[in-house]
């Protein structure tokens, strides 16, 4: 089946990626294959795509969408914190540019075997890759109610975390919590009854926070970071899609450090550190979808882009 999902931020990406033919590029996130696709095209006739994503059933579905440009890009089922090791297994230790796209794709959210999803009934699942060993289901029966507080106000930044957390452990003693639908329903019993209107539905960030815990989210994004930067050409970019504050916050930091921030106390005279400058930030300020993208594509309401080039380092 044809992928459903738009990519976001399009002409944004490709024109802070600087697009060129010749050049090699990795998509570390590739889903959908919208991105990728347009990169190939505007690279033609000889610029590359490395694409990779843990999701087999992503994997299956872009293989079909990149066929036109058969011979220019390689697909790798993997998580992209691992991409950087095996990359240089497969002799690739440069490329010209590296994104990586952190949203849920819409297949993903429209398929309810996922569970992804508190508007559709389906297993409490959330795992981008199947061969994880932790669902969704068996971090809401088997945590304590102290450790899913922790979780829903870590990862979710849910201020009912503690109510939702006490509405889980006492609705499991019943029953074990399989579905979308159950967890949905208890979490709305852990609301008030009366709630501001326009309000985000209230499962929201508790779906944020056991889908982020179920695949090891930000560690990941921080180890990822940190391996496909060092991938880079003095010249590349590496470009990110971010899609609430929790992964925009590590990517900030990462760049903000990479471009030489002091990390000394602020009360000594002199930098004893050594910071130094290995990248150029693109953007001060986060690029955020168009009015006109966002009525087009209401999921992109939350994208945020960032980027930096990589400078070349002194000898």
């Amino acid at each position: 089946m044809p992928s459903k999902h738009v990519p976001v931020l399009l002409e944004e990406t490709l024109a802070t990626l600087s697009c060129e033919p010749g050049k090699l590029y990795v998509d570390a996130t590739v889903g959908g294959g919208g991105h990728a696709f347009e990169i190939l095209r505007r690279t033609s006739p000889d610029g590359r795509v490395i694409a990779a994503d843990r999701d087999p059933i992503a994997m299956a579905r872009v293989s079909a969408r990149l066929a036109p440009f058969a011979g220019r890009f390689d697909l790798l089922h993997a998580n992209f914190r691992d991409l950087p090791a095996l990359l240089r297994a497969r002799g690739v230790d440069r490329c010209d540019g590296v994104l990586m796209d952190l949203g849920l794709s819409s297949d993903q959210l429209h398929d309810p075997a996922r569970g992804f999803s508190f508007s559709r009934s389906g297993p409490l699942d959330m795992r981008m890759d199947p061969r994880g060993p932790e669902t969704a289901a068996s971090i809401v029966n088997r945590s304590s109610e102290h450790t899913l507080r922790d979780l829903l106000r870590a990862y979710g930044e849910e201020p009912n975390a503690k109510r939702i957390a006490r509405a889980i452990v006492r609705a499991r003693a019943d029953a074990p919590i399989e579905t979308t639908d159950q967890l949905v329903a208890i979490v709305e019993s852990a609301f008030p009854r009366r709630r501001p209107p326009d309000t985000v539905h209230p499962a929201t960030r508790s779906f944020q926070a056991l889908r982020i815990s179920v695949n090891d989210e930000l560690m990941a994004l921080k180890d990822a970071l940190d391996g496909l930067f060092e991938l880079l050409a003095p010249g590349g970019r590496l470009v990110v899609i971010s899609f609430h504050s929790l992964e925009d916050r590590i990517v900030k930091r990462r760049l903000r450090d990479w471009a030489g921030a002091c990390a000394c106390p602020p009360h000594l005279p002199v930098c004893g550190c050594g910071a130094r400058a290995r990248v150029r930030i693109l953007t001060r300020r986060a690029i955020r979808p168009s009015a006109r993208e966002i009525a087009a594509n209401p999921r992109a309401r939350s994208a945020r882009l960032r980027a930096g080039e990589r400078l070349r380092e002194a000898a």
